[in-house]
């Protein structure tokens, strides 16, 4: 059965990847619609949109709660023993004089999803009223404020990369002590599945649509682009507004006009920032190991390279694509875009979406190098056996860390749009059947 907004008459959306109007013609549960020019999924409704993803949510926080109430692991060795809770990992690293870390882990896997998820079934909940009955002025404030925060913290939510930077750890450190699962571990696996799956279920422009429709604008038409200069895309909502505005009609958040120069800059300043960052991250210790009263540090290559002396090839790998060449190619492939700047003038639309897709890769490859990080913060919690054996964080945690959030930063800060600048003869949007789930 078709919602409200469903039988509504086709909607002008801007491609936040092209830059192209393009018009969204009535859906049914199951259809998606990509762009015509760059195949960009622009908006999508899942089957049983509202009952799938609120069960989701609802078991997702369930398991969050699980996560952080029992023990996580333990580790012992020669009669000493040590437990931890998934709280302890943040708390060990700001007893190390990391409080930079501690926070970072606490609130990309812990307070910032835990938020997401609250604010999606919050959201997903009261929308499933309002099809009925519109929200009113107060409820659709609210709702706004909400909106707007998740999708602002949506690219720092890493809890599967946090998952798998424990699975790193318990491989790294097997052979010297028994490890064991708490309950906590296996609820936070079921946690990270049920959370990658409620993200890949949320679509904003649906979800906006519930509570504060899209503002028609005069003079706006399917075919137009961003440099036709009549409007302004909002990337938070996906309104289209006036090209004088400075603030969305509808949401409120701040925009700004089509700006390829300003968008480099800031994008080569973050990028620059990172390659200094790289620099002492990899000629410092990462972590610090005492083992019978002796300390010794390694660094991350160093630590790439004990993993392959001691057999561990498939984590050896795992940390040289994570720590080292993913920071590396994804660095070398941003100041490639970057300097092609001038040349995307001419380029054809399959030249166009050739390098669009290098783009897409290294936004998608940068969170995973934060691995590393998560790796270090298990094994400082878990190993503090005294000077039987002990591991403390090392310079280089904190260096790394900026290199990873610089390269997302950058990334973020460059504009796709000037990719694009040729139009295209078939601007015309066809909803395209997604697999029932």
């Amino acid at each position: 059965m078709a919602t409200t907004s469903e039988a509504k008459a086709h909607q002008l959306i801007s491609c936040e990847e092209c830059g192209i109007v393009v018009s969204i013609p009535p859906m049914v549960a199951g259809q998606r619609a990509q762009c015509p020019r760059c195949a960009h999924v622009i908006t999508k409704l899942n089957h049983r949109p509202y009952q799938s993803i609120i069960a989701i949510a609802i078991a997702c926080l369930t398991m969050l709660v699980l996560s952080i109430s029992f023990p996580f692991m333990s580790f012992s060795v020669q009669g000493l023993s040590q437990e931890i809770t998934l709280l302890h990992a943040a708390k060990m690293l700001a007893e190390f004089k990391n409080v930079s870390l501690g926070l970072l882990l606490l609130g990309t896997v812990i307070i910032l999803p835990m938020i997401y998820i609250s604010s999606i079934l919050y959201l997903y909940s009261h929308a499933a009223k309002y099809d009925k009955l519109p929200p009113t002025a107060h409820q659709a404030k609210i709702a706004k404020l909400i909106c707007r925060i998740i999708f602002r913290i949506e690219p720092w939510l890493m809890v599967d990369v946090f998952l798998i930077g424990v699975l790193v750890s318990l491989i790294k450190i097997a052979s010297l002590a028994d490890v064991g699962m708490g309950k906590s571990f296996w609820a936070f696996c079921l946690y990270t599945v049920l959370f990658v799956k409620c993200m890949s279920m949320v679509d904003r422009f649906w979800l906006w649509e519930r509570f504060i429709p899209v503002i028609a604008v005069e003079g706006i038409k399917e075919g137009d682009t961003h440099l036709t200069g009549n409007h302004i895309g909002c990337h938070v909502c996906h309104q289209l507004n006036p090209y004088s505005k400075t603030r969305c009609i509808r949401c409120g958040s701040p925009i700004h006009p089509y700006d390829p120069k300003q968008s480099l800059q800031k994008a080569w300043a973050l990028l620059f920032a990172s390659i200094i960052f790289y620099l002492p991250a990899n000629l410092y210790p990462m972590m610090y190991t005492v083992s019978l009263g002796k300390s010794e540090g390694s660094t991350i290559l160093e630590g790439v390279v004990l993993l392959w002396n001691l057999g561990s090839y498939p984590i050896a790998m795992v940390i040289f694509f994570a720590s080292i060449f993913i920071p590396v190619a994804k660095m070398f492939a941003l100041a490639w875009l970057f300097s092609q700047a001038k040349k995307y003038q001419d380029l054809p639309p399959q030249e166009s979406i050739a390098k669009l897709k290098i783009y897409r890769m290294t936004e998608f490859i940068g969170r995973w190098s934060m691995i590393d990080i998560f790796v270090v913060a298990i094994l400082v919690a878990l190993v503090q056996l005294q000077n039987l054996m002990a591991i403390y964080p090392g310079p280089a945690a904190l260096y790394f860390a900026a290199v990873v959030v610089s390269t997302m930063l950058s990334a973020m800060s460059f504009d796709p749009k000037i990719l694009w600048s040729m139009p295209t003869e078939n601007n015309h949007l066809t909803p395209k059947r997604e697999p029932q789930l």
